[in-house]
């Protein structure tokens, strides 16, 4: 997609300005959990461990498990404290952010760029000497993609932020299967695939309940840009395609009848609910149907892919 810009009212000089006029308190311990963002940070390790769990047949090692968890939770929590450092500008401008500690001013955003530093070379460190390179290294990638790639360059000016943003959630699978197997296998990749096309229905119906909030920011997000309509449209798409590449994980042999039963329902309700946003009289209700749906789906789907696994996989 090209790159586009909108217009908001919140312009560089105004924040520049409440930054300077915002003061500093005393730093907690909840406003340093916050910045690593634990919902999202958890999710993440979940998805980490689905791809580790069968990787490893089901008969996994310890001091892996523990050492590749740790990792990707600290390089997970570590991006997205940069992230909370390099947002600190617009997300004051937002109803949804603008509490969180940075805009609110109960953190230094030079504070929150350290810690986010910090825990994520610590984290890569321990993927690197304790598990393989491999992991180590997809980890960076998607900490790259994340930090850089996402937040400093591509959610301020393009549209196309939300796509590139959902190649680094896709990463944490491939993490936990090489953290066993120290290669890329197709099991591997089609784990990164259901992750990938679940992000953007995900965060589009989120940004359509946000809108006013993206506006204000001067957020490029699809509906500010390009609306409604055409945001429902790439969400039915992005669904229509996860469908099948949900299934995938049967036909590979990588999990039994059980998960092909939970993914056909899961993925037919999930394309009947996105279809229903074009006869949509609200359209609010709907995202938020749509983003409390895709929170389930992917929980559901993750767990019913480690508990139908196949545990003899070569």
């Amino acid at each position: 997609m090209d790159q586009t810009s909108v217009s908001g009212q919140g312009t560089p000089s105004d924040r520049a300005s409440l930054q300077e006029g915002v003061s500093v308190s005393v730093v907690g311990w909840k406003d340093v959990l916050s910045l690593t963002k634990p919902g999202i940070n958890l999710s993440n390790a979940w998805a980490c461990l689905t791809g580790l769990w069968l990787a490893s047949n089901g008969a996994w090692d310890w001091g892996n498990l523990s050492l590749t968890l740790a990792g990707i939770l600290l390089v997970v929590g570590g991006s997205c404290a940069l992230n909370n450092s390099m947002d600190g500008d617009i997300d004051r401008f937002m109803e949804r952010t603008k509490n969180r500690p940075v805009p609110a001013g109960r953190i230094h955003r030079e504070t929150a760029f350290a810690l986010g530093a910090l825990l994520t070379a610590v984290g890569e460190a321990l993927l690197f000497l304790g598990v393989n390179p491999l992991t180590a290294f997809l980890a960076a990638c998607g900490a790259f993609l994340y930090v850089v790639i996402y937040s400093l360059w591509l959610k301020r000016v393009s549209v196309s932020n939300t796509i590139v943003g959902s190649l680094s959630g896709a990463v944490p699978p491939l993490v936990g299967w090489t953290a066993v197997r120290d290669t890329l296998d197709w099991p591997a990749w089609v784990l990164f695939g259901i992750l990938f096309l679940w992000q953007p229905p995900h965060f589009f119906a989120l940004a359509i309940l946000k809108k006013e909030d993206y506006r204000k920011a001067d957020i490029p997000m699809l509906p500010v840009v390009k609306g409604s309509r055409a945001t429902w449209i790439q969400m039915t798409a992005f669904v229509a395609l996860l469908i099948p590449v949900s299934l995938l994980p049967v036909l590979s042999g990588t999990v039994g009848g059980g998960y092909l039963l939970i993914a056909s329902v899961l993925g037919g309700i999930y394309f009947c609910l996105s279809v229903r946003g074009m006869f949509a009289t609200e359209e609010k209700k709907w995202a938020r149907r749509m983003f409390r749906f895709s929170l389930a789906y992917l929980t559901v789907i993750l767990t019913a892919l480690a508990v139908f696994a196949d545990t003899a996989l070569p």
